[in-house]
């Protein structure tokens, strides 16, 4: 971008954030950062933070990036946070019109951060915590050996995904009381609602684990053989995913409310003609189908395009209709007062499972697809089915599902885990190199149970051997 079109950016800026909140839109205040690629690159490997913790996988990540830039094969346009105020970071070498079209984009994504309720609990200090994380990692790199707290580090960044966004606090939970009757009849019936029905005692279960889901969290409170600055670091690697899963559940959404948004807002500024078939140009490529992948600027603008045709659609003029055209009074009273409703609630899974139709799916020609022998073969073009089939790709953010069972099994110290199977088994040696830094963590014996082949199994690491039964 030349030097000389900044104030023209300044102005569109200011444009666009009118036109943004007369359409109703109502973005934290925003903070642009115009970068070369070496630091937008260096941004995308931190996962589009300006500072994170030392890891060799962020240089790997940047190398993989900047490659891919340097030869043509992506391009990252803009990166945005998640803060209040927001800040955005723009390519430099994009063009005047092209981070217009970015700016729109940004102000639809830091509107979606706002309001969305998957959004709600995350931290919007999070520059200054990760720059604090980073500090404390520094300090106990020096104390403790480099060495010691990148093995750690690879370790915790290995089952990052196993966290539980919704968890709380006993006493964070509503209407919270010490006890609660195990059968809804118990004051009816007159009796204790523990007892069983023949009059005896019900059997001893296992002790509840409240973190089952996080598998983090329970690793920093039921861990004895961890040191306290290690239960440290694995808590602040939770509190940085925390930050993170909302992003990784809410792609497709977040991406087509944005895509959605920039290309109602450039509607309204006064292009020239060259900006306008640029303009069509780049946005063409931003909706582009894919090739084998989900596009979901794609995806999550054709959702929220047909949501809101549908709320608008009655036979006698506006008064939207639900989305099964089934209700006798409207939900909305357009589609547009629809799709701001929805953005505040969707994730995903929800929007996908509830607003994929039928011809959605015929028209993006969405299809389910495996790899047979030495083939990549369509496995699926039932649309409830190729519905469904994505709704499970995404679900916990396309982790696999694991709960705690026990933290002393048997009585022996021994960590057991249950992979919650869904119809998908987990790959192999991924499962044996994971549970191989689980037990670095635990530091007794590790064991999970999944199912391979239909039938149900169990694998086990010591710190010695890896085996199964």
């Amino acid at each position: 971008m030349k030097k000389e079109e900044i104030p023209l950016l300044e102005e569109a800026i200011g444009r666009i954030a009118e036109v943004a909140a007369r359409m109703g839109l109502d973005a934290p205040p925003m903070r642009f950062e115009i970068c070369p690629p070496d630091i937008v690159y260096t941004l995308g490997a931190y996962g589009g933070m300006p500072t994170r913790f030392a890891h060799w996988s962020f240089g790997k990540a940047y190398n993989r990036m900047k490659t891919q830039y340097d030869f043509a094969l992506s391009r990252i346009y803009e990166l945005v946070i998640n803060t209040d105020p927001c800040y955005a970071y723009l390519l430099d070498q994009n063009s005047l019109i092209q981070n217009k079209l970015v700016v729109a984009h940004v102000y639809a994504h830091a509107d979606f951060f706002k309001h969305n309720l998957h959004y709600a609990r995350t931290r919007r200090d999070m520059l200054e915590t990760m720059s604090r994380t980073a500090a404390v990692l520094r300090d106990y790199e020096f104390i403790h050996g480099k060495e010691r707290v990148e093995k750690l580090l690879d370790a915790g960044l290995a089952i990052q995904g196993q966290i539980d966004p919704w968890f709380r606090e006993e006493a964070e939970r509503p209407g919270n009381i010490e006890e609660q009757p195990s059968c809804p009849y118990a004051d009816l019936w007159g009796e204790d609602a523990t007892r069983s029905r023949e009059g005896g005692d019900p059997p001893k279960k296992t002790k509840e684990i409240p973190e089952a889901r996080d598998l983090l969290l329970a690793l920093v409170r039921y861990a004895r053989h961890l040191e306290d600055w290690e239960k440290d670091v694995l808590s602040l690697l939770r509190d940085e995913m925390l930050y993170f899963r909302p992003q990784i559940t809410t792609k497709i959404a977040n991406e087509g409310w944005a895509t959605y948004w920039h290309q109602r807002l450039l509607r309204e500024l006064d292009l020239t003609e060259a900006e306008t078939v640029e303009y069509s140009l780049l946005n063409s490529r931003i909706v582009q189908p894919p090739g084998m992948s989900l596009n979901p600027y794609l995806v999550g603008l054709r959702l929220f395009e047909d949501i809101e045709r549908r709320y608008d659609r009655t036979e006698d003029g506006p008064g939207g209709r639900t989305a099964a055209d089934g209700e006798d009074e409207p939900l909305f009273a357009d589609g547009r007062e629809a799709i701001f409703a929805l953005r505040e609630t969707e994730n995903d899974c929800s929007l996908l499972r509830n607003f994929l139709t039928k011809e959605l799916v015929e028209e993006l020609d969405l299809y389910l697809y495996a790899k047979m022998g030495d083939k990549w073969v369509v496995t699926e073009k039932e649309w409830e089915k190729v519905r469904d089939g994505l709704v499970l790709d995404l679900t916990d953010g396309g982790f696999p599902a694991v709960e705690v069972v026990d933290v002393d099994h048997e009585g022996k110290g021994t960590l057991a885990l249950r992979h919650l199977y869904d119809g998908r088994e987990l790959h192999l040696r991924h499962l044996e190199k994971t549970l191989d830094q689980v037990q670095s963590l635990w530091r007794r014996t590790v064991q999970l149970e999944t199912v391979v082949d239909g039938r149900t199994k169990t694998f086990a690491c010591d710190g010695n051997r890896s085996y199964s039964f």
